[in-house]
C-alpha cells in the first residue's frame, strides 16, 4: 500500500504546529499554570556503527513540553554522517513532534522531519557522483506507554524510494 501525498511539507508543519498551539492553549484553559521548565524534558539519541571501512555516527537531541497529562509537543535536531568505503552521506535536519496519550497506556505521535542531505557515491568506473537535496518525513505511531518507556510503531505517511534516509 502506498499512502504518498503530494501536498508541500509546509502544510504539515503548519498542520502539527497548530495542533501543537491548541493542545497549548487547552492546557492553559483547564488551569494548568505551573512553571513552564517543570514542564519540559530533554533527551534524543545518540548512535554509533562500526564494520569493516564502515562508520556511522548520529546525534538527535529533543525538548518536549508537557502541555497536560495528556498531551505533549517539542521539537528536536538531527544529524547523521556515514562512510561507507568510499561513499559519504551527511544528512541534518529538524523535528517537531506532538504526542497525545488518550489514555495513560496508550500514545499517539504525529512527528515531522525535515532533512537536508548531501550525498557522494563512487561510480563503477572510479568517479564519484554527489547528490544534494531537501527531504521530509512525516512519523504517524501509536506505542504502549509504562512510565518512562513507551514501546510502539510508527509509519512515514510520506516516504519516497529516491529520497527517503530511512
Amino acid at each position: 500500500m502506498n499512502l504518498r501525498m503530494s501536498s508541500s511539507p509546509k502544510i504539515y508543519l503548519t498542520l502539527l504546529f497548530s495542533i501543537s498551539i491548541l493542545g497549548l492553549c487547552l492546557a492553559q484553559g483547564n488551569g494548568a499554570a505551573s512553571d513552564f521548565w517543570n514542564r519540559v524534558r530533554f533527551g534524543g539519541g545518540i548512535g554509533l556503527g562500526f564494520a569493516n571501512n564502515i562508520f556511522n555516527a548520529s546525534v538527535s537531541p529533543s525538548g518536549i513540553y508537557q502541555a497536560n497529562e495528556n498531551f505533549a509537543t517539542g521539537v528536536g535536531l538531527n544529524f547523521n554522517y556515514a562512510k561507507f568505503n568510499d561513499d559519504k552521506f551527511i544528512a541534518y535536519g529538524a523535528s517537531f513532534m506532538n504526542f497525545y496519550n488518550p489514555i495513560p497506556a496508550i500514545q499517539l505521535s504525529a512527528e515531522m522531519e525535515q532533512w537536508r542531505v548531501s550525498r557522494r557515491q563512487s561510480g563503477l568506473g572510479g568517479g564519484t557522483a554527489g547528490n544534494n537535496y531537501w527531504t521530509s518525513a512525516l512519523f504517524l505511531g501509536i506505542g504502549y506507554s509504562t512510565r518512562n518507556v513507551t514501546v510502539g510503531l510508527r509509519y512515514d505517511v510520506l516516504y519516497d524510494d529516491n529520497k527517503s534516509i530511512y
